[in-house]
């Protein structure tokens, strides 16, 4: 595959991801119970674990090159 074409989809498929894993980790972050400690530690984990999965997918971008 072209680096061109390559980039184009990893990019759409980086998008497609945050896409959905912003729906889900609000769904999630609006069934929390109402403690401030529980929410601070949620979204530090969500604010940070959206990159771990995209790793894979940026290194398939970046291969070829």
């Amino acid at each position: 595959m072209q680096p061109r074409l390559r980039s184009f989809v990893g990019s759409m498929a980086i998008l497609i991801f945050m896409a959905v894993y912003i729906v889900a980790a609000t769904h999630v972050a609006d069934r929390l119970p109402d403690n401030d400690a529980i929410k601070m530690v949620f979204f530090a984990v969500a604010g940070l674990a959206w990159g771990l999965p995209l790793l894979p997918v940026i290194a398939w971008m970046n291969r070829g090159r």
